[in-house]
Protein backbone atom coordinates (compact mmCIF):
# COMPACT_ATOMS: atom_id res chain seq x y z
CA UNK A 1 0.00 0.00 0.00
CA UNK A 2 1.24 3.62 -0.79
CA UNK A 3 2.26 6.35 1.75
CA UNK A 4 -0.89 8.88 1.39
CA UNK A 5 1.95 11.61 1.90
CA UNK A 6 2.23 14.85 0.60
CA UNK A 7 2.44 14.48 -3.47
CA UNK A 8 4.11 18.20 -4.88
CA UNK A 9 2.69 16.70 -8.23
CA UNK A 10 -1.19 16.25 -6.39
CA UNK A 11 -2.92 19.67 -6.62
CA UNK A 12 -5.09 18.49 -3.81
CA UNK A 13 -1.89 18.06 -1.33
CA UNK A 14 -1.58 21.38 -1.24
CA UNK A 15 -5.30 22.68 -0.11
CA UNK A 16 -6.48 23.10 3.04
CA UNK A 17 -9.07 20.94 3.94
CA UNK A 18 -10.98 23.96 5.92
CA UNK A 19 -10.96 25.82 2.87
CA UNK A 20 -12.14 23.18 0.55
CA UNK A 21 -15.57 23.57 1.74
CA UNK A 22 -16.74 27.19 3.23
CA UNK A 23 -19.49 26.11 5.11
CA UNK A 24 -21.99 28.92 3.55
CA UNK A 25 -21.18 26.88 0.08
CA UNK A 26 -22.02 23.78 1.84
CA UNK A 27 -25.80 22.76 0.02
CA UNK A 28 -26.04 20.03 3.22
CA UNK A 29 -26.79 20.15 6.46
CA UNK A 30 -27.73 17.68 9.03
CA UNK A 31 -29.11 17.64 12.12
CA UNK A 32 -27.86 14.75 14.56
CA UNK A 33 -31.01 14.93 16.84
CA UNK A 34 -32.82 14.82 13.86
CA UNK A 35 -30.82 11.34 12.41
CA UNK A 36 -31.05 9.69 15.99
CA UNK A 37 -34.65 8.71 15.66
CA UNK A 38 -35.52 5.12 17.07
CA UNK A 39 -35.88 3.25 13.69
CA UNK A 40 -32.50 4.29 12.59
CA UNK A 41 -29.72 1.18 13.62
CA UNK A 42 -27.00 3.19 12.59
CA UNK A 43 -27.51 6.40 14.89
CA UNK A 44 -29.10 4.10 17.75
CA UNK A 45 -26.03 1.47 18.17
CA UNK A 46 -24.05 3.88 20.11
CA UNK A 47 -24.10 6.48 22.42
CA UNK A 48 -26.16 10.02 21.71
CA UNK A 49 -22.34 11.42 21.45
CA UNK A 50 -21.12 9.11 19.32
CA UNK A 51 -20.64 10.08 15.34
CA UNK A 52 -21.69 7.09 13.33
CA UNK A 53 -19.97 6.31 10.62
CA UNK A 54 -19.66 2.22 10.11
CA UNK A 55 -22.91 0.64 8.55
CA UNK A 56 -23.38 1.53 4.92
CA UNK A 57 -26.43 3.42 4.83
CA UNK A 58 -26.42 7.40 3.98
CA UNK A 59 -27.37 9.93 6.60
CA UNK A 60 -29.06 12.26 3.51
CA UNK A 61 -32.88 12.51 2.92
CA UNK A 62 -34.65 9.85 0.37
CA UNK A 63 -35.27 11.25 -3.20
CA UNK A 64 -38.44 13.82 -3.44
CA UNK A 65 -39.91 11.61 -6.20
CA UNK A 66 -39.19 8.54 -4.09
CA UNK A 67 -41.06 9.70 -1.06
CA UNK A 68 -43.78 11.10 -3.34
CA UNK A 69 -44.14 7.94 -4.70
CA UNK A 70 -44.33 6.32 -1.63
CA UNK A 71 -47.12 8.51 -0.51
CA UNK A 72 -49.41 7.38 -3.57
CA UNK A 73 -48.99 4.00 -2.81
CA UNK A 74 -50.41 3.88 0.12
CA UNK A 75 -53.70 5.35 -1.24
CA UNK A 76 -53.98 2.09 -3.41
CA UNK A 77 -53.90 -1.84 -2.03
CA UNK A 78 -51.43 -3.21 -0.21
CA UNK A 79 -52.32 -6.50 -1.39
CA UNK A 80 -49.96 -9.49 -2.73
CA UNK A 81 -47.69 -7.72 -5.75
CA UNK A 82 -46.89 -9.25 -8.39
CA UNK A 83 -45.51 -12.78 -7.93
CA UNK A 84 -44.25 -13.27 -10.73
CA UNK A 85 -42.07 -10.39 -10.62
CA UNK A 86 -43.39 -7.09 -11.23
CA UNK A 87 -43.43 -6.33 -15.54
CA UNK A 88 -43.08 -2.92 -15.15
CA UNK A 89 -40.15 -2.63 -12.85
CA UNK A 90 -38.79 -5.42 -15.26
CA UNK A 91 -38.94 -3.39 -17.92
CA UNK A 92 -37.07 -0.66 -16.36
CA UNK A 93 -34.04 -2.84 -15.26
CA UNK A 94 -33.60 -4.38 -18.82
CA UNK A 95 -33.11 -0.54 -19.88
CA UNK A 96 -31.04 0.10 -17.19
CA UNK A 97 -28.72 -2.87 -16.99
CA UNK A 98 -28.36 -3.17 -21.02
CA UNK A 99 -26.54 0.36 -19.71
CA UNK A 100 -23.87 -1.46 -17.68
CA UNK A 101 -23.50 -4.42 -20.72
CA UNK A 102 -26.26 -6.43 -19.82
CA UNK A 103 -28.08 -6.42 -22.93
CA UNK A 104 -30.76 -8.76 -24.07
CA UNK A 105 -32.39 -9.35 -20.90
CA UNK A 106 -36.05 -10.31 -20.68
CA UNK A 107 -38.61 -11.05 -17.50
CA UNK A 108 -37.81 -14.35 -17.76
CA UNK A 109 -33.78 -13.35 -17.22
CA UNK A 110 -34.70 -11.88 -13.77
CA UNK A 111 -35.84 -12.98 -10.45
CA UNK A 112 -36.76 -10.23 -7.43
CA UNK A 113 -34.82 -11.03 -3.69
CA UNK A 114 -35.74 -9.56 -0.60
CA UNK A 115 -32.36 -7.94 -0.75
CA UNK A 116 -29.05 -9.10 -2.16
CA UNK A 117 -27.65 -10.58 0.71
CA UNK A 118 -30.02 -13.47 0.23
CA UNK A 119 -28.99 -14.15 -2.79
CA UNK A 120 -24.87 -14.43 -2.18
CA UNK A 121 -26.40 -17.25 0.08
CA UNK A 122 -28.84 -18.66 -2.64
CA UNK A 123 -25.46 -18.59 -4.90
CA UNK A 124 -23.12 -20.82 -2.72
CA UNK A 125 -26.04 -23.20 -1.92
CA UNK A 126 -27.04 -23.96 -5.46
CA UNK A 127 -23.53 -24.07 -7.14
CA UNK A 128 -21.61 -25.48 -4.11
CA UNK A 129 -21.38 -28.49 -2.07
CA UNK A 130 -20.51 -28.70 1.78
CA UNK A 131 -17.01 -28.95 1.97
CA UNK A 132 -16.26 -27.28 -1.16
CA UNK A 133 -14.23 -24.24 -1.43
CA UNK A 134 -15.58 -20.86 -2.57
CA UNK A 135 -13.37 -18.66 -4.40
CA UNK A 136 -13.70 -14.44 -3.35
CA UNK A 137 -11.20 -11.48 -2.54
CA UNK A 138 -10.14 -10.36 0.64
CA UNK A 139 -10.81 -8.11 2.43
CA UNK A 140 -14.45 -8.28 0.99
CA UNK A 141 -17.92 -7.55 2.41
CA UNK A 142 -18.25 -9.93 5.44
CA UNK A 143 -21.84 -11.59 4.23
CA UNK A 144 -19.61 -12.96 1.65
CA UNK A 145 -17.93 -14.86 4.39
CA UNK A 146 -20.81 -15.78 6.24
CA UNK A 147 -22.57 -17.16 3.25
CA UNK A 148 -19.48 -19.84 2.91
CA UNK A 149 -19.28 -20.35 6.38
CA UNK A 150 -22.44 -20.67 7.37
CA UNK A 151 -23.62 -23.23 4.37
CA UNK A 152 -20.26 -24.99 5.61
CA UNK A 153 -18.42 -24.57 2.89
CA UNK A 154 -14.49 -23.30 2.95
CA UNK A 155 -13.55 -20.07 2.02
CA UNK A 156 -10.84 -20.03 -0.55
CA UNK A 157 -9.70 -16.27 -0.20
CA UNK A 158 -7.40 -14.54 -2.34
CA UNK A 159 -6.02 -11.36 -0.47
CA UNK A 160 -6.35 -8.65 -2.93
CA UNK A 161 -2.39 -6.81 -3.43
CA UNK A 162 -1.49 -3.48 -2.47
CA UNK A 163 0.10 -1.35 -5.50
CA UNK A 164 0.65 2.04 -6.10
CA UNK A 165 -2.18 3.11 -8.13
CA UNK A 166 -4.44 0.83 -5.65
CA UNK A 167 -5.51 -2.70 -4.69
CA UNK A 168 -4.92 -5.37 -7.42
CA UNK A 169 -6.06 -8.71 -7.67
CA UNK A 170 -3.40 -11.46 -7.10
CA UNK A 171 -3.43 -13.42 -10.24
CA UNK A 172 -1.12 -16.34 -9.62
CA UNK A 173 -3.28 -16.73 -6.13
CA UNK A 174 -6.61 -16.12 -7.93
CA UNK A 175 -5.55 -18.81 -10.20
CA UNK A 176 -4.17 -21.25 -7.20
CA UNK A 177 -7.47 -20.85 -5.64
CA UNK A 178 -9.75 -21.69 -8.22
CA UNK A 179 -8.29 -24.98 -8.98
CA UNK A 180 -11.14 -27.42 -7.03
CA UNK A 181 -13.57 -24.89 -6.75
CA UNK A 182 -16.73 -24.53 -8.78
CA UNK A 183 -17.69 -20.85 -8.17
CA UNK A 184 -16.31 -17.17 -7.83
CA UNK A 185 -17.93 -14.49 -5.85
CA UNK A 186 -17.10 -11.30 -6.63
CA UNK A 187 -18.04 -7.72 -5.59
CA UNK A 188 -17.91 -5.66 -8.32
CA UNK A 189 -17.32 -2.59 -7.43
CA UNK A 190 -15.36 -3.89 -4.33
CA UNK A 191 -16.08 -3.58 -0.78
CA UNK A 192 -14.20 -2.30 1.26
CA UNK A 193 -11.95 -1.15 -1.10
CA UNK A 194 -14.14 1.09 -3.18
CA UNK A 195 -12.10 -0.81 -6.62
CA UNK A 196 -13.72 -0.19 -9.89
CA UNK A 197 -12.32 -3.17 -11.73
CA UNK A 198 -10.85 -2.37 -15.27
CA UNK A 199 -12.06 -3.72 -18.86
CA UNK A 200 -8.59 -4.95 -18.72
CA UNK A 201 -8.84 -6.70 -15.13
CA UNK A 202 -12.32 -8.01 -16.08
CA UNK A 203 -10.81 -9.90 -19.14
CA UNK A 204 -8.42 -11.35 -17.70
CA UNK A 205 -10.64 -12.43 -14.38
CA UNK A 206 -13.46 -14.06 -17.53
CA UNK A 207 -10.23 -15.84 -19.19
CA UNK A 208 -9.53 -17.76 -15.55
CA UNK A 209 -12.83 -17.92 -15.11
CA UNK A 210 -13.46 -20.06 -18.39
CA UNK A 211 -10.15 -21.71 -18.13
CA UNK A 212 -11.28 -23.03 -14.37
CA UNK A 213 -15.05 -23.87 -15.43
CA UNK A 214 -16.10 -21.55 -12.61
CA UNK A 215 -19.49 -19.93 -11.83
CA UNK A 216 -19.88 -16.58 -11.02
CA UNK A 217 -21.77 -14.43 -8.70
CA UNK A 218 -21.06 -10.81 -9.08
CA UNK A 219 -22.51 -8.64 -6.74
CA UNK A 220 -22.64 -4.90 -8.54
CA UNK A 221 -24.73 -3.48 -5.71
CA UNK A 222 -22.49 0.12 -6.06
CA UNK A 223 -22.57 0.42 -9.69
CA UNK A 224 -24.20 3.65 -9.57
CA UNK A 225 -21.54 4.94 -7.03
CA UNK A 226 -18.77 5.60 -8.92
CA UNK A 227 -16.08 8.16 -9.47
CA UNK A 228 -14.52 7.16 -12.74
CA UNK A 229 -14.91 7.91 -15.83
CA UNK A 230 -17.37 5.96 -18.45
CA UNK A 231 -20.06 3.73 -18.75
CA UNK A 232 -19.68 0.72 -15.62
CA UNK A 233 -18.73 -2.84 -17.52
CA UNK A 234 -20.88 -5.83 -15.78
CA UNK A 235 -18.80 -9.18 -15.60
CA UNK A 236 -21.39 -10.85 -17.98
CA UNK A 237 -20.78 -7.83 -20.61
CA UNK A 238 -18.89 -10.60 -22.11
CA UNK A 239 -21.25 -12.92 -23.86
CA UNK A 240 -18.26 -16.00 -23.38
CA UNK A 241 -19.69 -15.87 -19.62
CA UNK A 242 -22.93 -14.82 -19.63
CA UNK A 243 -24.50 -18.58 -19.36
CA UNK A 244 -21.64 -19.42 -15.81
CA UNK A 245 -23.05 -15.47 -14.47
CA UNK A 246 -25.54 -14.56 -11.75
CA UNK A 247 -25.71 -10.77 -11.43
CA UNK A 248 -26.67 -9.32 -8.34
CA UNK A 249 -27.63 -5.22 -7.68
CA UNK A 250 -30.93 -3.34 -5.93
CA UNK A 251 -31.61 0.36 -5.11
CA UNK A 252 -30.25 0.88 -1.61
CA UNK A 253 -27.01 1.96 -1.58
CA UNK A 254 -27.91 4.09 -4.90
CA UNK A 255 -30.82 5.60 -3.49
CA UNK A 256 -30.59 5.00 0.34
CA UNK A 257 -33.36 2.79 0.87
CA UNK A 258 -31.99 -0.10 2.65
CA UNK A 259 -35.34 -0.06 4.93
CA UNK A 260 -36.86 -1.61 1.85
CA UNK A 261 -35.23 -4.54 0.89
CA UNK A 262 -35.55 -5.37 -2.41
CA UNK A 263 -32.64 -6.71 -5.50
CA UNK A 264 -32.80 -8.58 -8.51
CA UNK A 265 -30.82 -11.24 -9.58
CA UNK A 266 -30.50 -11.83 -13.23
CA UNK A 267 -29.02 -14.14 -15.72
CA UNK A 268 -28.82 -14.94 -19.65
CA UNK A 269 -28.83 -18.64 -18.64
CA UNK A 270 -32.64 -18.47 -17.47
CA UNK A 271 -31.84 -21.99 -16.25
CA UNK A 272 -29.14 -20.87 -14.51
CA UNK A 273 -31.27 -18.48 -12.73
CA UNK A 274 -34.25 -21.11 -12.04
CA UNK A 275 -31.43 -23.57 -10.46
CA UNK A 276 -30.48 -20.51 -8.16
CA UNK A 277 -33.70 -18.96 -6.88
CA UNK A 278 -34.99 -23.01 -6.25
CA UNK A 279 -32.50 -23.46 -3.62
CA UNK A 280 -33.75 -20.97 -1.35
CA UNK A 281 -37.28 -22.03 -2.14
CA UNK A 282 -39.78 -20.71 0.42
CA UNK A 283 -36.58 -19.85 2.59
CA UNK A 284 -36.28 -16.89 1.30
CA UNK A 285 -39.36 -14.34 0.93
CA UNK A 286 -40.55 -12.18 -1.76
CA UNK A 287 -39.98 -8.30 -2.38
CA UNK A 288 -42.24 -5.86 -0.73
CA UNK A 289 -45.25 -3.62 -2.27
CA UNK A 290 -43.38 -0.96 -1.10
CA UNK A 291 -40.22 -1.73 -2.11
CA UNK A 292 -41.32 -2.23 -6.10
CA UNK A 293 -42.64 1.39 -5.74
CA UNK A 294 -39.90 3.16 -4.59
CA UNK A 295 -37.61 1.14 -7.31
CA UNK A 296 -39.30 2.02 -10.19
CA UNK A 297 -39.60 5.52 -8.86
CA UNK A 298 -36.13 5.82 -8.12
CA UNK A 299 -35.37 4.42 -12.07
CA UNK A 300 -37.86 6.69 -13.45
CA UNK A 301 -37.41 9.96 -11.39
CA UNK A 302 -34.43 9.15 -9.73
CA UNK A 303 -31.59 9.96 -11.40
CA UNK A 304 -31.10 14.01 -11.19
CA UNK A 305 -31.04 13.48 -7.03
CA UNK A 306 -28.98 10.79 -7.75
CA UNK A 307 -26.43 12.79 -9.84
CA UNK A 308 -26.31 15.34 -7.48
CA UNK A 309 -25.43 12.97 -4.69
CA UNK A 310 -22.57 11.16 -6.20
CA UNK A 311 -20.98 14.44 -6.75
CA UNK A 312 -21.76 15.62 -3.54
CA UNK A 313 -19.75 11.86 -2.07
CA UNK A 314 -17.05 12.69 -5.02
CA UNK A 315 -16.39 15.89 -3.09
CA UNK A 316 -16.72 14.57 0.10
CA UNK A 317 -14.33 12.22 -0.67
CA UNK A 318 -12.25 14.85 -1.84
CA UNK A 319 -11.93 16.15 1.38
CA UNK A 320 -11.18 12.97 3.68
CA UNK A 321 -7.95 12.48 1.03
CA UNK A 322 -6.77 16.10 1.37
CA UNK A 323 -7.63 15.86 5.33
CA UNK A 324 -5.57 13.06 6.00
CA UNK A 325 -2.92 13.66 3.70
CA UNK A 326 -2.11 17.19 5.81
CA UNK A 327 -3.17 16.41 9.18
CA UNK A 328 -3.06 12.37 9.33
CA UNK A 329 0.24 12.07 6.91
CA UNK A 330 0.82 8.67 7.98
CA UNK A 331 -2.51 7.00 7.70
CA UNK A 332 -2.01 4.86 4.55
CA UNK A 333 -5.14 4.58 2.10
CA UNK A 334 -6.01 4.57 -1.48
CA UNK A 335 -9.11 6.47 -2.93
CA UNK A 336 -12.50 5.17 -3.20
CA UNK A 337 -13.41 5.18 -7.17
CA UNK A 338 -16.95 4.08 -6.01
CA UNK A 339 -18.75 3.55 -3.05
CA UNK A 340 -19.01 5.99 -0.46
CA UNK A 341 -16.66 4.13 1.97
CA UNK A 342 -13.01 4.32 2.67
CA UNK A 343 -10.54 1.51 3.44
CA UNK A 344 -7.75 3.25 5.84
CA UNK A 345 -4.84 1.61 6.94
CA UNK A 346 -4.29 2.95 10.80
CA UNK A 347 -1.39 -0.16 11.56
CA UNK A 348 1.41 2.15 12.34
CA UNK A 349 -0.66 3.64 15.37
CA UNK A 350 0.51 2.37 18.70
CA UNK A 351 -3.27 1.08 19.33
CA UNK A 352 -3.97 -0.24 16.05
CA UNK A 353 -4.75 -3.80 17.81
CA UNK A 354 -7.89 -2.54 19.09
CA UNK A 355 -8.30 0.66 16.75
CA UNK A 356 -11.98 0.49 16.49
CA UNK A 357 -12.38 0.27 20.42
CA UNK A 358 -9.94 3.23 20.57
CA UNK A 359 -11.60 5.37 18.03
CA UNK A 360 -15.28 4.47 19.85
CA UNK A 361 -13.53 5.33 23.36
CA UNK A 362 -10.86 7.91 22.73
CA UNK A 363 -12.92 10.35 19.61
CA UNK A 364 -16.56 9.01 19.70
CA UNK A 365 -16.59 7.88 16.66
CA UNK A 366 -18.31 4.53 15.24
CA UNK A 367 -16.35 2.98 12.51
CA UNK A 368 -15.90 -1.05 11.03
CA UNK A 369 -13.10 -2.81 11.97
CA UNK A 370 -11.02 -3.97 9.61
CA UNK A 371 -11.14 -7.70 10.79
CA UNK A 372 -14.51 -8.18 9.74
CA UNK A 373 -14.14 -7.77 6.28
CA UNK A 374 -11.62 -11.49 6.52
CA UNK A 375 -12.39 -15.09 7.15
CA UNK A 376 -10.81 -16.93 10.08
CA UNK A 377 -7.68 -17.21 9.80
CA UNK A 378 -6.95 -13.99 7.52
CA UNK A 379 -8.31 -12.01 10.21
CA UNK A 380 -5.07 -10.91 11.96
CA UNK A 381 -3.72 -9.12 8.57
CA UNK A 382 -6.46 -6.61 9.01
CA UNK A 383 -5.92 -5.79 12.02
CA UNK A 384 -5.47 -2.02 12.17
CA UNK A 385 -7.60 -1.32 9.18
CA UNK A 386 -10.92 1.02 9.76
CA UNK A 387 -13.65 1.45 6.63
CA UNK A 388 -15.26 4.59 6.79
CA UNK A 389 -18.68 5.67 5.76
CA UNK A 390 -18.18 9.34 4.51
CA UNK A 391 -22.03 9.92 3.23
CA UNK A 392 -22.47 12.78 5.63
CA UNK A 393 -23.04 16.25 5.33
CA UNK A 394 -19.34 17.87 4.96
CA UNK A 395 -19.65 19.59 8.67
CA UNK A 396 -20.02 15.94 10.09
CA UNK A 397 -17.19 14.59 8.45
CA UNK A 398 -15.10 17.47 9.16
CA UNK A 399 -16.29 17.02 13.21
CA UNK A 400 -16.04 12.92 12.99
CA UNK A 401 -12.20 13.76 11.17
CA UNK A 402 -11.41 16.45 13.93
CA UNK A 403 -12.27 13.84 16.72
CA UNK A 404 -10.12 11.00 15.25
CA UNK A 405 -7.34 13.53 14.66
CA UNK A 406 -7.46 14.37 18.13
CA UNK A 407 -7.50 10.97 19.81
CA UNK A 408 -4.64 9.58 17.51
CA UNK A 409 -2.47 12.36 17.68
CA UNK A 410 -2.44 11.80 21.70
CA UNK A 411 -1.29 8.28 21.48
CA UNK A 412 1.28 8.57 18.99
Amino acid sequence: MTDAGPNPADPRDTLDPAALDPAALDPVTLDPAALRHPDSLKWTAFDPDVIPMWVADMDFAVAPPIMDALRARLDRSLGYAQLTGDPTLKAQLSESLARHGLSGLGAEHMTFLPGVVPGIYAAVHALTSPGEPVVTMTPVYHPFHLAITDQDRRVAGVPLRDADGGYEINWAAMDAASRGSRLLLLCHPHNPTGRVWTAQELGKLRDLVLARDLFVMSDELHADLRYTDGPFESFAADPRVQSRTVTLTGPCKAFNTAGLGIGVMASHNAALLSRVRRAAGGLMGHESALSITMWQAALRDGGPWLADTVEYLRGNRDFLSAYLRQHLPWVKFHEAQATYLAWLDLRAHPRAADIQTFLLEEARIAVHDGPVFAHEGHKPQYQGFIRLNFATSRELLTEALNRMTAALNREM
